[in-house]
């Protein structure tokens, strides 16, 4: 039994603790609401144990549930649960002092969050602290409480100054509740009385909490009486104002169920609820790890690519939960950025969480989910129909490759993921394992180009030879791209090579022909001086008359042209001019020069040949006009 009411000091730690909880935390203050919820959750997960071998400890009560009630004329908000309730000795142990749960490990956490000038509010609740966020909101609290094991309940009440009186209680029925008189609503602040308020609180913080959270609410029903018009005729019923419970709770956490209980229908809604995403996602990944680490994890990959992806102040789509109470929302720390996209919730009921949002990385649990996380993404991509992956590669694929560059330990399962549209492909994707089974007999290297689209840079000039040669090229035109094969180096011990870069290495020279035009190509390179550093003959081109190309190393055009449009400055870096020895044009120019080395039309022909190879690789044109007028003039004379 009880003793009677007496009043106790709080330990300094506890005013300590307090005073923090109520200074710093003000601008999160709804949390209390979770943390009042999530300990109800907790007691009732409690007696539901007991009752595995107790059956007689339910009663005639064993419908659970976790009810709010508001008041506007008192200002107060209560949560009541009929969970397994406390003891006299349990509520000094657990309410009275909160030696137990790590105050001092708290209290240190708190200041190393604080330093950045922010308290990260996923810390309260994580040493067993969470009933006094209540001082957030509330002058005073009142906690009415009666275990299972008890014959009378007990009373704990305190204003947060210091101490807290506890005495014995006349209460019936197991359980708790929780009276919190709330402080002057200010301006701008939300009023914890009030309906909507207290369901969107619900819905952020609790909504996946397995007992129903449940309210009184005001609705308008009709009823049997009607208003008449003059004539006496009825014009619509009368209705009136009725209080009734609503839960306020989805009640899903259906990620700690077992796949084979969940149906299709249910995943749908549950993405389309954490996603706010009207389409279906285009597959799942549910798991249940247990052991040495233990966590629960239900993620999605939407159908469709959201329309912020490349937005750097996007948020992650992976909740954090612990025991179905929501931590955190764009946990950046369970997946790698590449995977940005992944919708989910990962639930992690013995997850040390008390540190801050930005030490949550060193966490070795963690760290230990997100490696199992990524392992598992793999996986599932790796064994995805092929319909399906194509799918998810249209929309996510130039996600996925920025992993190559940024998770260095990953980049072999991105690229053997991976997957392009080729020269030979007709628009349809390739994955470099099939790019490699299907190279040409005497080919050495991974041929590939950069730009913006697909229907350009097939039609490249760069390709011609390749493509003279059957050999399958790679079209990139993802920003990424130029990355990925800088980062991967090479697959299946075959390198990437750029088919507008260095030599091909596929055709020689002639160097006798090259003799014949050394004279011509000097003309050139001392007319176009200021845009290309050397011109030679192609060892791309066969149709074309003239390309641009760059050495081996070199930056390539496309990338160049990306960090300008980017705002990073560059130097505008001069090109080689390839010119098609074979070609008509070149060599009726051959002899022109030849001939009347000092014609007037020689200097037009070489910036139309110019002009033509920078065209050739969507490239802009310092003055269209210009080339205009030149094709216009070439055109008259030709055209007689």
């Amino acid at each position: 039994m009880a003793p009677e009411k007496a009043t106790h000091q709080f330990k300094t730690e506890v005013q300590q603790l307090l005073n923090l909880i109520i200074n710093s935390l003000y601008s999160n203050r709804e949390i209390f609401l979770r943390e009042l919820v999530s300990n109800a959750s907790d007691a009732i997960d409690k007696l539901r144990f007991r009752a595995q071998t107790e059956t007689s400890i339910l009663g005639d009560d064993g419908e659970f549930r976790i009810r709010i009630t508001t008041d506007k004329v008192n200002n107060t908000i209560e949560v009541s649960d009929n969970g397994i309730g406390m003891s006299h000795d349990e509520v000094m142990e657990n309410i009275g002092t909160i030696a137990k749960s790590g105050t001092s490990e708290f209290l240190k956490a708190m200041e190393e969050s604080k330093k950045d000038g922010t308290i990260a509010p996923e810390l309260i609740g994580q040493f067993g602290v969470g009933f006094y966020s209540s001082f957030i909101v509330a002058d005073k609290v009142v906690l009415y409480t009666k275990s299972t094991d008890s014959e009378t309940g007990v009373k704990w009440e305190s204003a947060g100054d210091g101490s807290y009186s506890i005495e014995e209680w006349d209460k019936p029925e197991r359980g708790t509740r929780i009276v919190l008189w709330l402080k002057a609503v200010e301006e701008g602040d939300q009023d914890f009385t009030d309906e909507w308020a207290i369901k969107n609180i619900i819905k952020t913080h609790s909504d996946f909490v397995e007992y129903p959270v449940v309210m009184e609410v005001e609705k308008e029903e009709e009823t049997d009486s009607e208003i008449l018009d003059n004539e006496g005729n009825p014009v619509e019923k009368i209705k009136k104002t009725v209080k009734t419970d609503e839960t306020l709770n989805s009640m899903k956490a259906i990620w700690l169920k077992n796949k084979s209980e969940v149906t299709d229908e249910e995943y749908e809604e549950f993405y389309k609820h954490i996603a706010h995403d009207w389409n279906p996602p285009l597959v799942n990944l549910h798991m249940k790890l247990e052991g040495v680490t233990e966590y629960s994890a239900l993620l999605f990959l939407p159908s469709k690519a959201p329309f912020d992806l490349f937005n750097i102040e996007r948020k992650h789509g992976v909740s954090l939960y612990s025991r179905r109470v929501f931590i955190m929302d764009d946990c950046k720390e369970l997946l790698p950025e590449y995977m940005r996209f992944v919708k989910g919730v990962v639930d992690a009921p013995d997850l040390n969480l008390n540190v801050s949002r930005e030490l949550l990385q060193q966490d070795a649990l963690v760290r230990n989910i997100r490696k199992n996380l990524v392992r598992k993404i793999f996986a599932m991509l790796e064994k995805m129909e092929k319909d399906k992956f194509e799918t998810f590669w249209e929309e996510f694929g130039a996600v996925i490759k920025e992993g190559v560059h940024t998770e260095f330990e990953n980049k072999d399962k991105i690229a053997a993921i991976a997957k392009f549209k080729t020269t030979k492909s007709d628009e349809k994707w390739v994955s470099l394992d099939e790019y490699v089974e299907n190279m040409t007999e005497g080919q050495e290297d991974i041929y590939y180009i950069t730009g913006e689209d697909t229907k350009t840079l097939i039609n490249s000039p760069h390709l011609e030879k390749l493509i003279e040669k059957d050999y399958e090229v790679l079209l990139m035109n993802d920003p990424v791209d130029e990355f990925f094969v800088g980062s991967v180096g090479q697959y299946k011990e075959k390198n990437f090579k750029s088919a507008e870069k260095g030599d091909l290495g596929i055709s020689d020279v002639d160097d006798s022909k090259k003799e014949e035009f050394d004279s011509l190509f000097e003309f050139i390179q001392k007319q176009l001086d200021e845009k290309v550093k050397e011109v030679k003959p192609s060892t791309h081109l066969k149709n074309s008359v003239a390309c641009l190309s760059g050495d081996a190393q070199d930056m390539s055009a496309h990338l160049e042209k990306m960090m300008k449009a980017a705002g990073q400055p560059m130097p505008t870096a001069k090109r080689i001019l390839e010119v098609n020895m074979d070609h008509p044009v070149i060599e009726k120019i051959k002899g022109i020069y030849e001939t009347n080395s000092d014609s007037t039309d020689l200097k037009d022909f070489v910036s139309v040949i110019y002009d033509i190879a920078v065209i050739s690789e969507g490239g802009k044109l310092d003055s269209p006009a210009e080339f205009s007028r030149l094709v216009g003039n070439i055109m008259a004379e030709a055209v007689k």
